[in-house]
């Protein structure tokens, strides 16, 4: 990998629109750029206005630019939504050599992958949980041992091929190339997980705009992924509806004075709610907003609760869970986590990166963080530059050859 290396991610929200700019030095990683804006163009996840989505991301992609005084070409761009599938597959394959080599292991996860898909969906990700040499198993890394047979354990993700084309043709009408689409829950996990809680069993909640994302790592590999298709618009929604206010209002008092355990919040606190219509303004106790958010709250964890119980995992989450995506920064959020899923829960924000660390810090950027993380691994993994063809200007450096690699053999 050259010296300083730029990476994008691209986290394409139901409430946002999110860029991310960061740069590979000796130290790690430093985030220089950083672009956000409001997201009108998709609905839970899904891209269901191209024209509104293309503006979002040019602008955000325009203010990530401007403030890392770079251009960007390529990214890894965030993919979610209730289409996104997850299930855990086996591989096998004979070991040409009787010693396991790279083109080994690039058969096996080929053989795992091969399920018989509908015309509408695709593989995203291939996701090593263990391999077998033979009878040996729990191997991480099986390159170089001697055996006649290799098994691969796996955890597929899938996605609904409509909606990754049309995350890439938005992204390609503003210009950009997508090296990779990444599943969001697996960008936050490599944000704010660390690797002794993905070790002892740990499952991650995103809860973002429109939808709920689930992953679950048990001996430091992915075991499940899924998507529950509520969020923090179903709170602003509600909060909207139940005070008889404009969304915009509701979307600010949310994030002023919501709190998701109506326990912690003193009986004489009051806010002020604007009325529609013209009507003046109201002031009611803090504690009637609160009525209304916790049983959203509520619904979803339990939602979460029952996902995590169908799963058979529930027993294997030494380290509990870990909240994370813009919806956990309401007051109280990890409180009641605790209480509804019988699990020690902490609130997660973007970790091990240098540079804006401190406008980055938050639970919101925490797949714009992953999605970079993410690509640098990618990069550090990726074959020696002789291996890889010249591309062309705009996409210049690591661009659509190693895409086209990694999905090659991924």
């Amino acid at each position: 990998m050259s010296e300083n290396e730029i990476i994008a991610g691209l986290d394409l929200g139901t409430t946002k629109v999110c860029a991310i700019v960061a740069e590979v030095t000796d130290e790690g990683l430093d985030i220089i750029g950083i672009g956000s804006v409001p997201s009108k163009g998709l609905r839970k996840g899904v891209v269901v206005n191209i024209e509104s989505t293309v503006q979002a991301i040019r602008a955000a992609i325009e203010q990530a630019e401007t403030m890392a005084g770079v251009e960007i070409a390529s990214v890894f761009a965030g993919i979610a939504g209730s289409h996104v599938r997850g299930l855990n597959q086996e591989g096998v394959a004979a070991i040409a050599t009787r010693e396991v080599s790279a083109e080994d292991v690039r058969r096996v996860l080929e053989q795992a992958k091969a399920i018989p898909l509908p015309g509408d969906r695709q593989v995203i990700h291939v996701l090593p949980q263990e391999f077998i040499v033979d009878d040996q198993d729990g191997i991480r890394e099986p390159v170089g041992m001697s055996g006649v047979r290799l098994e691969a354990r796996v955890h597929l993700v899938t996605a609904a091929s409509s909606a990754a084309q049309n995350i890439t043709k938005c992204a390609e009408r503003c210009e950009l190339h997508v090296a990779e689409m990444v599943l969001e829950p697996l960008a936050s996990a490599e944000a704010v997980l660390s690797e002794d809680e993905k070790e002892i069993g740990v499952a991650l909640i995103d809860i973002g705009g429109g939808t709920t994302d689930l992953i679950i790592y048990v001996d430091g590999a992915v075991v499940h992924t899924s998507v529950i298709p509520i969020g923090g618009l179903n709170l602003t929604n509600d909060i909207a509806t139940g005070l008889r206010t404009p969304m915009a209002e509701a979307e600010r008092i949310k994030i002023k004075y919501g709190c998701a355990a109506t326990a912690m919040v003193d009986d004489e606190e009051t806010i002020e709610v604007p009325s529609v219509g013209g009507r003046a303004p109201r002031v009611l106790p803090r504690q009637v907003l609160c009525q209304i958010i916790e049983p959203r709250v509520e619904e979803i964890f339990s939602a979460v609760s029952h996902v995590i119980a169908e799963t058979g995992f529930a027993d294997m989450l030494a380290s509990g869970a870990v909240i994370t995506g813009g919806t956990t920064q309401l007051d109280g959020m990890p409180e009641l986590a605790e209480q509804i899923l019988g699990l020690p829960v902490r609130r997660g924000a973007p970790t091990a990166v240098g540079g804006l660390m401190d406008v980055v810090k938050s639970p919101a950027y925490a797949t714009g963080v992953g999605l970079v993380k993410y690509g640098a691994e990618r990069i550090r993994s990726a074959p020696p530059v002789e291996d890889v063809m010249p591309v062309p200007a705009r996409g210049d450096g690591w661009g659509s050859k190693l895409g086209q690699w990694f999905r090659e053999v991924f």
